[in-house]
């Protein structure tokens, strides 16, 4: 099998079957043998029913993996990784803010052999925005892109970890999600940072992209959160570090518990539902 196709969703009744159709419309497009997996992430609506009476082609594989609760999209894409076998995997979110089409460059790259992760980018020359986030979502991202460049050590060439079209070679996305601890929407980092940790290259491709105004995801409702995962991430890359006798500097950790401390006596005194 060629391609594996995740689809993570959340309450996603009104889009995903569009979002199946559309993944089915690509594979038989380009002649390539492959499957579509959506996890639905405890959806309290009829996302898994619409995924699956989708009308797609019979000869293309469809597995529609349900579950309750709600955990996370880093959970929901793990899921559906795991239960890949392609020998290549694309995780997209629903919507469809990037066509299909683009996976052909992100497949095109991996096959070269040179990179073993191909990552769509809303912040590479020749990108093109049709509908931009709402302002205040664009100010809260220039500070997330900050945030993981000078905390967690992404490098600068790898311009956006956040857009949800991104390709693997399907033995590296399975070994890397099985490591992968982070259940909510911090997750892109933390398989960007296993990565680099086993030495894996990761490329990154301009593509057209068209703003969801329905996403799950509220920065403001979140960002505590996000910073308590970053967090968590970092201590759990370290600690695989470790492991792998590349031991990082001492006094990074004393500045990172204080971080963690602030954020969750914080999130304590605004505690809400978790509906991400």
């Amino acid at each position: 099998m060629e391609l594996s196709i995740v689809i993570p969703a959340y309450n996603e009744a009104n889009k995903i079957a569009r979002d199946v159709q559309a993944a089915a419309d690509f594979l038989g497009k380009h002649h390539l043998s492959g499957e579509i997996i959506v996890v639905d992430d405890g959806s309290t609506d009829q996302t898994a029913h619409n995924a699956q009476q989708a009308p797609i082609p019979d000869h293309i594989k469809r597995n529609v993996i349900a579950y309750h609760p709600n955990r996370g999209k880093g959970h929901a894409v793990k899921t559906g990784v795991l239960a890949s076998k392609g020998q290549y995997v694309l995780f997209a979110d629903s919507g469809l803010c990037i066509d299909y089409e683009f996976a052909t460059t992100g497949l095109a790259i991996l096959k070269t052999r040179h990179c073993h992760l191909a990552h769509a980018s809303r912040r590479m020359h020749g990108s093109h925005i049709v509908h931009k986030h709402l302002p205040h979502r664009r100010v809260c991202s220039q500070i997330f892109r900050g945030l993981v460049h000078l905390f967690m050590g992404i490098p600068n060439h790898i311009t956006d970890t956040q857009c949800g079209f991104k390709l693997y070679r399907g033995d590296v996305a399975r070994f890397l999600y099985q490591q992968c601890t982070s259940e909510r929407f911090m997750f892109d980092v933390e398989i960007i940072l296993r990565a680099q940790q086993h030495g894996y290259h990761i490329c990154e491709f301009p593509i057209n992209w068209d703003s969801d105004r329905d996403t799950r995801f509220r920065f403001l409702n979140n960002s505590v959160r996000s910073m308590i995962d970053l967090v968590a991430i970092k201590r759990a890359v370290r600690r695989a570090a470790e492991q792998l006798h590349e031991k990082p500097p001492h006094h990074t950790l004393l500045a990172e518990e204080d971080v963690m401390d602030r954020a969750a006596t914080h999130e304590h005194a605004q505690e809400r539902p978790d509906n991400d």
